[in-house]
């Protein structure tokens, strides 16, 4: 089990588990998708928790790390979305079958009207940038809960982004929302009950992610090379060494367990975009049992 914490705060996703030192210069965090459509925060701290009261801590943590600010309605405010999740993996020592599964907990800061909330200069920004990630989340609330085939936006926003797999897919999902029971909130309430309310009638096909042990064997290659082809091109741009096309991908297509993984590799240094470039002399690659493998030579 491991579980890592962030939030999104002005568009901008935070890692909240980071030392006092390593927040000072912090890592750029990206939202990926991986080979299982997996939504998996890059370069995000990942602590091993064995016991719920080790997930406690780390919460408690990352809690204490959050944005918030009095308003004139709330004396501590959230300023930003909270994401808490936790991966987990089993493996039967039997058969070698891989049981993936993720568990996450989702804080949404609630929208809130400038005049009541009394915010002005940078908590007004906070707040509009709250309220357009809501609104981002409400239209793929609208969609998931019409069972139609139209397209989900998910890449409209990174909130949705974040929280693909806890809306859509093969999520259950559980929604808790908070009301208040005065009557000057009123119109608040009735908005916050109506979002629930088609959170509700979201259905999902829920079943188990189970890989085979070739399956999972040819996964994790796919996830090193991936790994290593970051670290590639990250190398590249931090020398200015122009990237080639064809090493400009997102991530490494999945391949079914019924293709042979002695497939003979393709070299990329003979892709017409590679030869005549400098980036030539950078990278090697070089076949190996599960595929290709990137080597450093900067």
């Amino acid at each position: 089990l491991e579980c890592y914490m962030v939030e999104l705060y002005l568009d901008t996703v935070t890692d909240l588990l980071l030392q006092k030192e390593q927040r000072k210069n912090p890592h750029h965090l990206d939202i990926k998708e991986d080979i299982n459509c997996t939504m998996y925060v890059q370069n995000a701290t990942r602590h091993p928790i064995f016991t719920a009261e080790d997930a406690k801590k780390i919460f408690d943590i990352g809690l204490n790390n959050r944005k918030t600010f009095a308003t004139e309605m709330n004396d501590n405010s959230s300023r930003s979305h909270l994401v808490f999740s936790i991966l987990i993996e089993c493996t039967n020592k039997q058969t070698s079958q891989r049981t993936t599964g993720k568990m996450s907990f989702v804080d949404l800061a609630g929208s809130e009207r400038a005049t009541k909330a009394g915010t002005s200069a940078e908590r007004l920004k906070e707040g509009r940038a709250i309220n357009k990630s809501l609104s981002a989340l409400g239209d793929v609330i609208s969609i998931l809960s019409s069972n139609t085939k139209a397209h989900v936006p998910y890449r409209n926003n990174k909130l949705t982004m974040l929280m693909k797999e806890s809306i859509g897919g093969t999520a259950k999902t559980l929604m808790f929302v908070n009301i208040s029971p005065a009557d000057y909130n009123m119109e608040e309430t009735v908005t916050t009950l109506v979002y629930g309310s088609r959170a509700k009638m979201i259905t999902n096909d829920v079943h188990k992610n189970v890989e085979s042990k070739l399956a999972a064997r040819m996964n994790d290659t796919f996830k090193k090379m991936q790994v290593q082809l970051d670290l590639a091109l990250g190398a590249l741009q931090e020398n200015n060494i122009p990237i080639p096309t064809g090493l400009q991908v997102e991530k490494v297509p999945e391949i079914s367990v019924e293709e042979s993984k002695e497939e003979k590799v393709e070299d990329i240094t003979q892709m017409p975009e590679f030869k005549n470039n400098q980036a030539a002399d950078a990278i090697s690659v070089a076949p190996s049992e599960n595929g290709q493998q990137l080597i450093m030579n900067i």
